[in-house]
């Protein structure tokens, strides 16, 4: 059983998977309000081009205080239980083995939820790491077998943009689901909206600063319309794990 989120890592595994194991294969989506709408229509597309049976399996996060309190720890408590859930139902329905797409560089950050997946072994694979391959390992042949997600940019569920100790809640993480379309149809690249309660932080790419700026007043009247007061553009641009640099 493959877990597909719809990015570059399992979607490519889910490939790999069909290729070796064809039926005997499927994939899984957990949905949650921390995944947004785009993230599961990109799963659904993608199990199709892989051509893998696909079951979305509700994962219920915001039930779980562990993962509602948004410590720094976070990431832990939701990669467990939800891999948790996807093992039970592997066994229930006779799979042997429950497929994560890490791979090589997810050691290059703060990613508790990494000690998770060693916890669940032998369960829980990561099919990656075990051939020592690294992102470009993986858009290399994702592009080999043609798959539309060869070049999408990484993204991160919903809750990575909460700040930590911000309780999450479905509202905010829908806040943050609206305020990246917004500034997504002002910019290109990577672009994230960090939540600090009242205050929106944009990032985006270096290159698209000057886009931001000269829409600032429209996108701030609109991010305040979502419910924030205040909104700031980080200067230092777009970079993986910024809320981590609070730890």
């Amino acid at each position: 059983m493959v877990a597909l989120s719809g990015g570059v890592d399992s979607s490519t595994l889910a490939k790999a998977a069909v290729l070796a194991l064809g039926e005997k294969t499927v994939a899984i989506t957990a949905r949650s309000e921390l995944l947004s709408y785009d993230e599961l229509t990109d799963a659904k597309a993608m199990a199709r081009a892989a051509g893998i049976r696909h079951i979305i399996l509700d994962a219920h996060d915001l039930d779980n205080p562990d993962i509602v309190k948004n410590d720094k720890e976070r990431c832990y408590y939701c990669k467990r239980s939800r891999f948790e859930k996807l093992c039970t139902w592997a066994k229930e329905n006779g799979f042997a083995y429950v497929a994560d797409g890490g791979n090589l560089d997810d050691k290059g950050d703060y990613r508790p939820g990494m000690r998770a997946i060693e916890e669940l072994a032998p369960m829980v694979i990561s099919p990656f790491m075990e051939c020592g391959w690294t992102k470009a390992d993986i858009r290399a042949q994702a592009r080999a077998w043609g798959l539309p997600v060869a070049e999408k940019p990484s993204a991160a569920c919903l809750a990575s943009r909460v700040v930590y100790g911000l309780p999450l809640t479905a509202a905010r993480l829908s806040q943050v689901e609206a305020a990246e379309k917004i500034v997504h149809a002002c910019a290109e690249g990577q672009i994230r909206v960090r939540h600090h309660g009242n205050l929106a932080r944009i990032e985006v790419e270096p290159a698209a600063l000057p886009e931001i700026m000269a829409r600032r007043e429209e996108i701030a009247d609109a991010l305040k319309n979502l419910g924030f007061t205040y909104t700031s553009l980080d200067l230092v641009g777009y970079r993986t794990g910024s809320t981590n640099e609070a730890l």
